[in-house]
């Protein structure tokens, strides 16, 4: 049944495949892009064949996120024009790739892991997933219910602080004048004894 439908679908392969696929050929060793179109075609029985188009630009695009790099071998690769061929430049990854197909393998075994145990769980799989979706659906809510209270308890301390300090500066100005009066008082009352 699988190879009908792969016969039926030809060259429609899911979005962001080809890009795995083609960071996966390069973790063996360098490729050419024609290399990666060949090797393609040959791991699914010819079932799939990439166009020039499909690979060129994903592999340039790859290159500007800085996963893969061009191997420079200006023997093999230089036109009569001085211009590069692009069929046989060769491609390899970077540090940065490397590191991206070693988390892309962490987290296609843990998914691999988890479908494993739901598959052998049945119906209890499908009862402990919807479980586990109403847990995060609460969750969500509280930490919005949560975050909102936090805004307006935040916005009440701030009054409050606000009102804290116009107080205290009602208090401080009121003893200001305090001690203006009895400073003036006190001047008045030494005028008087002078004359």
């Amino acid at each position: 049944m699988s190879s009908r439908w792969l016969d039926s679908v030809k060259s429609v392969i899911p979005r962001g495949f080809s890009r795995c696929y083609v960071v996966e050929i390069l973790k063996e060793g360098p490729h050419t892009g024609k290399e990666i179109i060949n090797r393609a075609e040959q791991d699914s029985d010819g079932k799939w064949s990439p166009s020039p188009g499909l690979i060129y630009p994903l592999l340039g695009r790859l290159c500007d996120e800085g996963i893969i790099t061009e191997i420079k071998d200006e023997d093999k690769d230089q036109n009569t024009d001085n211009t590069r061929n692009k069929k046989n430049t060769k491609y390899t990854l970077t540090k940065k790739g490397i590191d991206t197909v070693e988390d892309m393998h962490k987290i296609s075994n843990g998914i691999k892991d988890q479908i494993d145990v739901m598959c052998r769980l049945g119906d209890v799989g499908r009862f402990v997933a919807t479980d586990v979706m109403e847990r995060i659906s609460s969750i969500g809510h509280i930490l919005g219910e949560y975050q909102t209270s936090t805004i307006q308890d935040k916005i009440a301390y701030r009054q409050f602080l606000i009102n804290e300090l116009k107080r205290l500066d009602d208090e401080q100005k009121g003893e200001q004048e305090n001690m203006e009066k009895e400073q003036s008082e006190q001047n008045n009352s030494q005028k008087i004894t002078i004359e």
